[in-house]
């Protein structure tokens, strides 16, 4: 890693990592089934420090019972041309108790894959991490009320030419 890299990389401090936690609508789940990686996109929710997610009864819920695993969630602001990545470490449980299980159900939790989900997991973090940085060359868009027809550069996705551009026809 060159010095140019390290300084473009910024940790995010504990507080921060929560908060793009709490705003972030999918995340993959890392566990190990079989002895071999495996990855799941799951929606979910930060509940006193711990992140919930609804499942059914499979290899995720299985993979994951009493177990270690790693939950990402990650984003990109166009505004900035920064991407952000959060990595939470911990075990992860059932939630089986029944007073767990009426509070869990109780959390916004809306799974976009359809099909019921009536099983609860709760992981109980040991470490969290998180970095933004600046992507080298990345798109930016300017704040929406700086919006106006034309303004932005031509790439090789868009047209040169805009139709509605009188100087075209």
């Amino acid at each position: 890693m060159t010095t140019h890299e390290i300084s473009d990389t910024q940790a995010l401090s504990t507080n921060q990592c929560w908060e793009l936690l709490r705003e972030s609508v999918v995340g993959r789940l890392a566990v190990t089934v079989d002895g071999s990686p495996d990855i799941f996109p799951v929606n979910p929710v930060v509940d006193h420090g711990t992140i919930v997610f609804r499942t059914t009864a499979g290899t995720k819920l299985a993979a994951t019972k009493g177990r270690d695993v790693a939950f990402e969630v990650d984003g990109y602001d166009a505004g900035t041309a920064q991407a952000w990545s959060v990595v939470v470490k911990g075990r992860a449980f059932e939630i089986l108790e029944i007073e767990e299980t009426l509070r869990a159900l109780r959390l916004p939790l809306y799974p976009w894959q359809p099909g019921r989900k009536p099983r609860f997991v709760r992981i109980e973090p040991t470490t969290v991490t998180g970095r933004r940085f600046v992507v080298e060359g990345g798109f930016t868009s300017p704040p929406p009320d700086q919006h106006a027809p034309n303004q932005h550069a031509p790439s090789q996705y868009a047209p040169h030419q805009h139709r509605d551009d009188p100087t075209t026809t």
